[in-house]
Parts: C-alpha cells; structure tokens; sequence
C-alpha cells in the first residue's frame, strides 16, 4: 500500500502539521519540527508534545509514516571543526525533538565540502557525525536524501550513501531517502522505462531497498543530468507521468512516506488524489 503526502506547515505548532495533512487527503506527512531557517529554537512545551501525539492518532499517521525534516543551515560535513559542530550539535537537537514527538524518522541533507576536502573527506565527516548522534539518542533513525549534486554538494551518487552507511556504526538507524527530482537531475534516468529499471538494480546493487525509508515525490524544471535542484508540480515538468505512474505500481515503494515537495501547495490536494488514481488494482 501506498502512503502519499506533502510536506505540510507546522505554523502555530507541530501538533497542527497532522492537522493539515489530513486536510489535503495525505496518508503519510513531513514537517519542520522548527523553524528550518534557524540553528535552534525553544523547547517543545507538553501542549506541543501532547497535541501532536494525540492528533496523529486522531488521523491514523503511525511513526513510521511521518518523516520530518532537519534544518537547511545543518552541514554535517562541514570542514571547519567549529561549524561542524555547531551543525552536530542542531542536529542532535531535531533528532530529540523527534524522540519527544515519537517519531521514527529524521531525514537530512548529507552536506558540502566546500570545495576544501574531498568528497571521500566530507563524507567520512558525515557519518563521524552520524555516530556521534546516534549514540546520544535513541529510537529515531537518520535518513540520509539524496542530492542533486548542486554546488559542492555530497550525496548525488549512490556510492556516496553507500559510503556513509558503511561508516556508521548502528545500521539499524541509518536509512535512505530518494528524491525523484534530484535522481534525475544527479544524472539517473528514472524517466525511461529502461533507465526506471536499470536506476533501481543500480540502487539494490550499491546502496539496498532495505535501507529505503521513504521518497520525496518531485517533478523536475532542470534537464537530465543538470546537477540542479528545481522541484516542479508533478506532471508538470521534465519528468512527464509515466515515471509517477511506474513507482506508484512499484511494490518497492509501499509503507513508506512518500512525501511531495512541489512548489504549489494549493495543488496537493489534486496531485495526491491524482497518484492514487494511477494504482492499478
């Protein structure tokens, strides 16, 4: 079974992210636990904790159908020590946030290298940090997203996940998101059928569906390849339909979130109903 949504504002508080899920026909949901704009924020209050407990039951989102996101400002492998940690210390606190909340999943970009380390550097950064984390909590796994590939940007391979999972010590808390936009635009023909099939023995092969913990459904403003991360309303950019009709038939894909990020929020309502449309019995 499927489980689509969106990533839905948390304005006003988290427990009201459940809230605006359900109102767009949303079986799964994303949210910033804060402000993703900021390193850290006040602590959840009970009203917050309990309010989102108690409308996420209200709704039927179970843990492992809610993915949140961690701040943009988090680089993991970032080469400066002092920034490094700051973003150590950020991420710690969304992944307790998370604890608090009884979330299951955190997803996060993996980081830059600012073009002053190598890739390999970075991404040994990513999984010390990784670890570090891990080890101060419990119960929530980090899921690392692919990229686009944009800038110094580490994570638009597939070895490159592989690389950081094979570094982080507790693999049972080390999970893999795809973004069908930055899949493409990384140069991974997910829009031909052959190119569909041929990605995805790829993935299996590098990285493993056991470590897929959910999906960013987008379509693309940039061509094949680009290494750039413009997201479009599904169907409405490069990507065409058929790609979105292939992985909501794709048993791969069932019980996890499968979350959109389109830039036009007044259409998720249609483009979720529009996904299920595709689901042949």
């Amino acid at each position: 079974m499927k489980f689509v949504g969106a990533h839905v504002s948390a304005s006003g508080g988290v427990e009201n992210a459940p809230i605006n899920a359900h109102n767009i026909g949303a079986k799964a949901f994303a949210l910033f636990t804060k402000n993703q704009k900021q390193w850290f924020a006040k602590p959840l209050t009970e009203d917050n904790i309990n309010g989102f407990r108690e409308n996420c039951e209200k709704y039927g989102y179970g843990p492992e159908h809610i993915m949140p996101h961690d701040s943009y400002l988090i680089n993991l492998g970032n080469p400066d020590p002092e920034k490094r940690k700051l973003s150590r210390n950020s991420f710690l606190d969304e992944m307790r946030r998370c604890e608090l909340l009884g979330i299951q999943l955190l997803n996060f970009h993996p980081g830059a290298h600012l073009k002053q380390i190598s890739e390999d550097e970075c991404l040994d950064l990513i999984a010390e940090s990784v670890n570090i984390v891990l080890d101060k909590t419990k119960g929530v796994t980090a899921v690392i997203e692919n990229t686009a590939g944009q800038g110094s940007n580490v994570g638009y391979k597939f070895e490159h996940l592989a690389h950081i999972i094979d570094k982080v010590e507790d693999q049972s808390r080390i999970g893999v998101c795809l973004d069908t936009c930055h899949t493409y635009s990384a140069g991974y023909d997910i829009k031909t059928e052959d190119g569909y099939k041929k990605t995805f023995e790829e993935f299996e092969k590098i990285v493993g569906f056991k470590y897929l913990k959910g999906i960013h459904l987008n379509d693309t403003k940039k061509e094949f390849g680009s290494r750039v991360d413009r997201h479009d309303s599904i169907g409405k950019g490069l990507l065409g339909e058929d790609i979105f009709r292939r992985l909501m038939n794709d048993s791969r894909f069932d019980n996890m979130p499968i979350i959109l990020e389109t830039p036009d929020d007044s259409l998720w309502e249609a483009e979720i109903k529009w996904l299920y449309s595709l689901v042949v019995d």
